[in-house]
């Protein structure tokens, strides 16, 4: 959107995020006869994990055996906390909406039998034709404007607003219904796609009093060139590991090689990889379906089939992770009225537990979850009808007290300062990847007290508003992150506990985490454990 002014727009569903769910959410959202409006801190279709990347689909054919058969694969790394009847939903779900996308002009691969194969999906296709399909639907998109705070009332949610980051006008969207599609959060940790995945939805809703779930589940390295932000795990299956005398690390390709490589890494050995057991055919096949991976390879004249490259763990947070904002039924509402999440924005747990890897389940889950939360908060804002344009919201930045303008305290914290504090905490192997409560209440002191200085006001050194609500973000996740690691005092799924570790079956439930001044867990039991 170009020139763009102050504005203010009442809409019936606001979609906060562009990516992958944004899109599947404002597309449903329309279908339902809602005016839309969807807000991107990027440029929607070219921003987030998935736009420049390959990425799996769980995608399993209608057959029962090959269903059970997928649901039950992962259900132990997971730690047996998925449900079911969600993972059927979004198997049913996921099939449909692939088969849709081949409808609306996706060229899928056909493999040397004629078969397509709807496995997976290049990013760079994938949303270029999601924006499409948006606009198609009449959905007005605002670019480059990152949310600041949502506006609510007694009622509930009632839109949002946040400025325009190329010029710093303001926008505000009156709304009767606001999805939170906003991914996950990898603490500008540099991997690819993720420099917007700040954890801004998880503070939006937390400042709206929703609850989140499962943020102990939040320990995901992934493995990468040390000279590149691409993390494509999966292509190391077929790799040798090696210290730097050309020594193979024992144990660094088995299930449990990324603990091998992480305790190499602690002890400042680097650590080298090299794709040697992939055949000529496998090669050729790994190209083809990740092409952006060889990119940094190409341009050094690095040929990671023969010759040993540095590698390092990228950490990823919790959008490899499962944790997010809870939800509280089949339309992926959560407690607060007119407030829905999706994608790597909401937990994950109902369909992978406490385990889950790159796309697959999480490519899955967004078009599905998606598809629910625009649906669902269509119906919600539309039954509102002519309620809402009387409504006088105001911000929720407050609830926080983090502001969501730029302070001019004379010695306030600046931004960077903030995201390199809380990078301390969080990157560390031998803190987040291998857990004790000694480690993680040492971390979380440090954090409650970066909060309160927060509370001050910060500056940035471009003034930049959205970058005081990305550290509070940042600092906000990592809070639930830790207290939930602290809360459960076992090991389960991704999460480590190196003075507890083995699972406790009497710990068989997720955990729920909110709090902004007071950070605050419990178990999720009973009937609200149905959802």
């Amino acid at each position: 959107m170009k020139d763009q002014q102050d504005v203010h727009i009442r809409a019936d569903v606001l979609v906060i995020g562009g990516g992958p769910a944004g899109t599947w959410a404002a597309i449903a959202a329309a279908k339902e006869g809602a005016n839309v409006v969807l807000v991107d801190k990027g440029y929607c279709g070219t921003s987030g994990a998935t736009a420049p990347s390959g990425t799996g689909v769980w995608y399993v054919e209608p057959d029962a055996k090959a269903r059970e058969e997928a649901m039950a694969s992962r259900a132990a790394l997971g730690g047996y906390l998925a449900k079911s009847d969600w993972m059927q939903r979004v198997l049913d779900f996921t099939y449909h909406n692939m088969n849709q996308i081949g409808e609306l002009g996706y060229r899928f691969p056909i493999d040397e039998t004629g078969t397509i194969q709807r496995q997976s999906l290049q990013g760079p296709d994938y949303m270029k034709l999601m924006r499409t399909q948006v606009r198609k639907a009449g959905v007005r998109i605002l670019d480059h404007s990152p949310a600041l705070e949502l506006l609510a009332d007694e009622h509930g949610v009632a839109g949002a607003a946040g400025l325009h980051s190329q010029n710093n006008n303001k926008w505000r969207v009156d709304a009767g219904a606001v999805v939170i599609a906003t991914g996950g959060c990898a603490f500008l940790s540099k991997a690819l796609g993720t420099n917007v995945l700040t954890g801004d939805g998880y503070l939006l809703a937390a400042e709206a009093g929703a609850e989140l779930s499962g943020m102990e589940f939040s320990t995901s390295y992934s493995i990468a060139p040390a000279f590149s932000p691409v993390t494509k795990s999966a292509f190391y299956h077929w790799a040798t590991f090696y210290y730097e005398d050309g020594t193979v690390i024992e144990g660094a390709g088995s299930k449990r090689g990324r603990s091998v490589i992480a305790k190499t890494l602690i002890a400042k050995q680097k650590v080298f990889a090299r794709l040697d057991k992939a055949d000529a055919e496998l090669q050729r096949a790994m190209r083809k379906a990740q092409p952006n991976f060889f990119l940094s390879f190409d341009r050094l004249r690095i040929d990671p089939f023969t010759r040993k490259f540095p590698i390092t763990l990228r950490y990823e947070g919790t959008v490899r992770g499962t944790g997010g904002i809870h939800i509280v039924d089949e339309h992926c509402s959560t407690h607060v009225p007119g407030l829905y999440a999706s994608g790597d924005a909401a937990t994950r747990e109902l369909i992978c537990g406490g385990f889950t890897g790159g796309g697959s389940h999480n490519a899955a889950w967004a078009m599905s979850s998606g598809y629910w939360s625009g649906e669902g908060a269509a119906r919600y804002a539309l039954k509102l009808g002519e309620k809402r344009l009387s409504r006088r919201p105001r911000g929720l930045s407050e609830t926080s007290g983090v502001q969501a303008y730029v302070s001019e305290r004379s010695g306030a914290l600046r931004t960077d300062e903030v995201v390199r504090l809380v990078q301390n905490e969080v990157f560390p192997l031998d803190r987040n990847w291998f857990r004790s409560e000694t480690k993680l209440r040492d971390s979380m002191n440090r954090l409650d007290e970066l909060w309160r200085e927060q509370k001050l006001g910060l500056r940035d050194g471009n003034g930049s508003s959205y970058k005081i609500r990305e550290a509070a973000a940042m600092t906000a996740t990592a809070r639930w992150m830790y207290a939930s690691a602290i809360e459960r005092t076992e090991t389960r799924g991704m999460h480590r506990r190196e003075d507890f570790p083995q699972t406790d079956p009497n710990q068989h439930y997720r955990l729920l985490s909110g709090g902004l001044n007071h950070v605050w867990t419990r178990a999720l039991t009973g009937e609200l454990a149905q959802i």
